[in-house]
Parts: C-alpha cells; structure tokens; sequence
C-alpha cells in the first residue's frame, strides 16, 4: 500500500467535515428520508385503489334485509375477482348497484342480496315456498319467513340474476324491482370481519 494512501483511521468521518457541508449532507440526508416516505405512500395508496377496483372491498350493511346473515352495522368483505374468473352459483351472497327503480324508501348507491334465480330459470311462489323452473327450492341457507310478498312468474333473462334478502318479509328485492343484469354486479360476498365476535365465512 503506498505511504500516502488514507487508512480507515485517517479517512475523514461525518463529524469532521466543515459545518457548511455538514449541514449540506445533513439536508440532503432529510430530503432523501422525505422523497422515500413519499414514495412509500404514493405506492401504498396505489396498492390499495387498486386492490379496492379490482380485487377486494369492503362493505357495511345499513338495514335488516339480509337478517338473520348480515345484521345491521356488519361489516363484510367481497371479492370482485371470483365474478372475473369464476361463475355465479344460486345461493351467492352479491354486492351490486341499486336498481334505478327501487321505491322503498332507501336511498343507497349498493346492495346486498342473495341469488335466487339464474339466468332462464322460470321462478314462482306458493304460500312461502319458492318454485324455480317447478320445483321446491331448498334453502339451505338462514332466513326469514313468511315470504310475504309473493313472487310472480318470472323468467330470469340472459345474463340477469334473480335476488333475494334472506329476510323475506322485510326485503325489497327483484320481486319488487325485478331482476339484476351481470354488469351491475360488484363482487360476492365472503366473508364477515365485522363484529369481532361473528367474524366468519358467508
């Protein structure tokens, strides 16, 4: 090594730079922690307005329609996703936009029901069971009865669902404002996070 080469030792350290430069690396220093936590943040608010379009939202359930499933002040999760790569089965719990037509009472830009009928099924009711394409439905599912309103023969076009609350007589639903097409559909329903103590699996 030659004489004149600085060691570690000899090298100079932060402390015994001029104040001037001192403070120089110092502001550089801040600036440099400021623009990381922009950057931080400017990714996680992406991450989340994308995961939130595109993936998963959630959801909070203001009236007693869905009772005794979702009560009112749940909170819920619902994966957009499992419409895009999946299919929509009856029994689904969906979250989609309210009808223009819905007269009762509620102003809400969202719903939350549960699918009933499938594009060209044929549903109608008796007393307080449903019939789809002439035969009992079982629901399997918690719910209210009675019926109350009753259901008219309807046949459920393409690419539209049928939609029920599980509290049958305090529901408005496509019996009233008839049925929901897919592109109004927002993701279905999977999980319950809100309270604590009923968080679980729909």
């Amino acid at each position: 090594m030659p004489e004149d080469a600085p060691t570690a030792e000899q090298s100079p350290t932060y402390s015994d730079l001029p104040p001037i430069e001192h403070k120089i690396r110092r502001r550089r220093s801040r600036q440099r922690a400021i623009l990381e936590w922009v950057a931080i943040l400017v990714v996680a608010v992406s991450v989340s307005f994308l995961m939130r379009t595109y993936v998963v939202q959630t959801f909070f359930i203001p009236s007693g329609s869905m009772e005794p499933t979702l009560q009112i002040g749940d909170r819920i999760i619902v994966s957009k996703l499992s419409l895009d790569f999946g299919s929509i089965h009856r029994g689904d719990i969906l979250v989609f936009k309210a009808p223009p037509a819905e007269h009762c009472g509620e102003v809400v830009t969202d719903l939350v029901k549960r699918v009933i009928g499938l594009p060209g099924d044929v549903l109608t009711s008796r007393g307080n069971t449903i019939f789809i394409n002439g035969k009992p439905l079982k629901e399997t599912w918690s719910h209210y009865e009675p019926l109350s309103t009753p259901i008219t023969r309807t046949v459920v076009p393409p690419n539209q669902y049928f939609m029920m609350g599980d509290n049958h007589p305090n529901s408005c639903d496509s019996r009233m404002w008839g049925t929901v097409p897919r592109s109004d559909i927002i993701g279905r329903a999977f999980l319950r996070i809100w309270p604590l103590s009923r968080i679980g699996w729909l």
